[in-house]
């Protein structure tokens, strides 16, 4: 039979096929009949019907092709089908699987209303599936439920008839404080009602709402009739993640067996940045994850909720998570769903495992990203990132090769015992880089890495690149096979050829060249190594003080810290300034820092009288850390001075000390209680510009008479002058008279002492009423300008101009 003949043969049984709906085999036959007229058109182009087979045969190939795509996209629904059959008998299951945690912590009420809820869903999936095997599963957890339900309504009914304690107040407790802003946790007591509304206002950042966790919180209910979709609506994308971008999907579209964590650890391995900038984050994760497998103690695992009893995450069929945040001074709750962004393939577009079936990494990264305003984020530093993660305390420590006091001894000494301990968690950075100095180097410019391991006989640390490859190539990195000796390989446990044939970027540098190549490592160290600690949340409002305190701190917030006396020991201060909005955070023009003095734990008026015991340096950074050591020579008690470079804004913060041995921190408020307050303006001008006591026009200055009406000998006075900058000023003070006659004076002149750049403050204490005169004055004559005179006190006075 010649290859056109048999084509119709086949042909025909292809339509058969394709009638009766035998699809599979339809396909067969079509494909051969187009295959037998190809035949036969190559041998015989010159017959009449060639053109008509060549025709034909294209024919059968589209219709098989069509064939084709019809019984994959069957196969892909039934697929699907059966995936969501499998995801809501795993609804069930967490439903049951609910129920019991809260039936074994005695909340009997809670347990029957969610083994109910178990119930109804089983019943209503059991009537819409086929699959025998699932239909048996639920039908097994229907009984189940049912059966512990009813013993514990009849337990529930036996104690009620007993009067046996009701459960009813602690389930509406639970209904009551769902969604609200209001402090009403066990240690609200502890807060004052400035530092609540501190705290609340600073609860919504980026115009969404993150309230304070409270115990309450961990009877979140994640059980729901459909699956849980954020009404904070989808987070925003970058530009990369825009290019690629397909859908928004959840795990149980990703995975046939969805996990939050695989098995009993996480991994530092499997962590995974994509195309999201926030290589600080996922450093921080990485770290994190090393602490865990080290210490066999829950870190990053245990903020994010639905947890086991154990404390472990466990996956949510039905899509809600909480996750634990510090933020804005406090931990609070951030709720996310499990949508999550993927392109081609149904590949991730944000940081992942590496395990297709395990998510902790890409939720927690959502709630934190969510707070930072979405996946375009601005990135960030790892001392924030893991402070916002486990509340250990940041701390920055910059590369400073040309600092004569910079300690590269000591500060190794102290990576490689303090990460031993699991004191303190590392990453690092480096500084912008050339492209040409990426390549050599195999580095990444302004880039993050996670601080694995410290090796003490050569000096060497262990890093990893967020992004899973792209190495070091310097010394110690596996293309250098003269300093791998055989017996360093050993001690390591570090194959450098095998790691050459698969970049993970993990790798090991001396650390001489991280001090060359890098410019910053960031710590956060374990609040549990100080036993003590304290906080406050506090407002400074935009008027208050000058916009530069670089000549007056008088009006700054300052606090007394009382450590009583020690011979050894630390109190860290750690200076939190709360923000708000993304434009804040990416663009940070608040420079912020704590002075710390030895006054005696009393105000301090001017910056450099006394001089600081702790000069610190204003950074634009969310935190900053002062760090104050105690020994037998150090004072009892410190002031400490919040100070900001160029203030513009209202700043809400937070002030919170940790330290080794007891202490009181308190807001220092003025040394007596004023109750009147009076200004008056005034300029030096002409002849009235005297100059100090040393010219003989000293007397030509603007004079002001001040009248003291107080009822006891005991009236306290602070007398302020405000100038101009550029100049030196000073006042003096001097008794006129008494209001008793009969009363000696108890001072006739007193001064403010050294002569200050615009700006001096002399305080009266238990001064006697009378009438007194006042004489401002600038160092030097001639100095024209405008001066505010300001004077408050405990009781009635009044300020004329002579």
């Amino acid at each position: 039979m010649e290859y056109a003949e048999e084509a119709i043969v086949v042909s025909n049984k292809a339509v058969v096929c394709d009638c009766n709906g035998q699809m599979q085999a339809a396909v067969y036959y079509y494909k051969e009949a187009a295959t037998l007229l190809e035949l036969a058109w190559k041998i015989r182009k010159n017959d009449p019907l060639a053109d008509e087979w060549c025709k034909k045969s294209h024919d059968y190939i589209n219709r098989a092709e069509a064939l084709e795509y019809q019984i994959q996209n069957e196969a892909a629904n039934n697929m699907e089908k059966i995936n969501q059959d499998r995801v809501r008998l795993k609804q069930c299951k967490y439903l049951l699987k609910q129920a019991l945690d809260v039936d074994e912590s005695g909340k009997e009420d809670l347990a029957i209303d969610i083994y109910t809820q178990a119930i109804e869903l089983a019943l209503k999936v059991k009537k819409e599936i086929s699959d025998d095997e699932m239909i048996k599963n639920l039908t097994t957890l229907i009984e189940k439920a049912l059966d512990r339900a009813e013993k514990l309504k009849q337990s529930k009914e036996q104690n009620s008839c007993n009067n046996s304690i009701n459960t009813a107040p602690l389930h509406k407790k639970v209904i009551q404080s769902r969604g609200h802003i209001k402090l009403d946790t066990s240690k609200s007591n502890l807060y004052t009602e400035a530092e609540k509304q501190v705290l609340m206002i600073t609860s919504k950042i980026n115009n969404k709402e993150y309230v304070p966790f409270m115990d309450v919180d961990l009877s979140e209910r994640f059980q729901l009739s459909i699956p849980f979709t954020d009404s904070d609506g989808l987070l925003t994308l970058s530009l990369e993640q825009k290019k690629k971008f397909l859908q928004w999907i959840r795990p149980d579209q990703l995975s046939s067996d969805p996990k939050l964590v695989i098995g009993d650890s996480i991994s530092f391995y499997s962590i995974k940045q994509t195309i999201v900038t926030d290589c600080s984050f996922v450093a921080s994760l990485a770290v994190c994850a090393v602490y865990e497998k080290t210490f066999k103690q829950r870190l990053i695992t245990s903020i994010i909720y639905p947890q086991k009893q154990n404390g472990q995450p466990v996956y949510n069929p039905f899509g809600k998570y909480m996750v634990k945040l510090h933020l804005n001074g406090i931990q609070r709750k951030v709720i996310i769903d499990d949508l999550l962004p993927v392109g081609k393939y149904n590949s991730l577009l944000c940081s992942h495992s590496s395990n297709k079936n395990e998510f902790w990494v890409s939720l927690i990264e959502k709630a934190y990203l969510k707070v930072m305003g979405g996946y375009d984020f601005p990135g960030s530093s790892s001392n924030i990132d893991l402070h916002a993660l486990t509340g250990w305390i940041p701390e920055r420590c910059a590369i400073h090769l040309d600092d004569k006091t910079f300690n590269t001894d000591g500060l190794f000494e102290n990576l490689l015992t303090r990460l031993h301990k699991g004191d303190v968690l590392i990453t690092v950075a480096t500084p912008p880089m050339s492209i040409e100095e990426e390549r050599r180097t195999g580095l990444v410019s302004s880039h993050a890495y996670a601080v694995l391991a410290v090796q003490k006989d050569l000096k060497l640390l262990k890093l990893k690149n967020p992004w899973a490859h792209v190495r070091w190539k310097g010394r110690y990195s596996e293309l250098d096979e003269k300093s791998w000796t055989s017996h360093l390989k050993e001690t390591l446990d570090y194959d450098p050829t095998s790691a050459a044939s698969f970049d993970n970027g993990i790798f090991w540098i001396d650390y001489n060249s991280v001090l060359h190549h890098f410019d910053v490592f960031c710590m956060n160290w374990n609040p549990a190594l100080f036993p003590y600690t304290s906080c406050l949340h506090k407002t400074w409002n935009t008027g208050t003080g000058p916009i530069c305190d670089l000549y007056n701190i008088s009006e700054n917030p300052q606090f007394s810290l009382d450590v009583s006396i020690v011979n050894s020991g630390a109190v860290w201060v750690l200076l939190t300034r709360h923000i708000t909005e993304l434009q804040d955070f990416k663009v940070n023009r608040e420079y912020i820092t704590v002075l710390v003095y030895k006054n005696d734990g009393k105000r301090v008026h001017y910056p450099n009288d006394p001089e600081p015991y702790i000069s610190g340096k204003r950074i634009n950074s969310p935190h900053y850390l002062c760090k104050i050591v105690l020994n037998d020579k150090t004072p009892s008690k410190f002031t400490l001075v919040v100070s900001q470079y160029e203030k513009m804004n209202t700043i809400h913060y937070t002030l919170r000390a940790y330290a080794t041995c007891p202490f009181t921190l308190k807001e220092l408020t003025n040394t007596y209680d004023i109750k009147f307050k009076t200004s008056v303006n005034g300029e030096w001008k002409g002849n009235r510009a005297g100059g100090c006591q040393n010219h003989k026009t000293y007397k030509e200055n603007p004079k002001f008479k001040l009248t003291v009406d107080g009822l006891t000998d005991t009236e306290n006075l602070q007398i302020e002058l405000k100038a101009p900058k550029q100049y030196q000023v000073g006042l003096e003070v001097s008794c006129v008279g008494l209001n008793n006659i009969n009363a000696t004076a108890k001072f006739m002149r007193k001064s403010s002492g050294s002569y200050r750049s615009g700006y001096v403050i002399l305080e009266l204490l238990d001064i006697q009423p009378g009438t007194y005169e006042i004489i401002p004055s600038t160092y030097l004559p001639g100095n024209e300008g405008p001066f505010i005179l300001t004077v408050n006190a405990s009781c009635s006075v009044s300020i004329n101009q002579i």
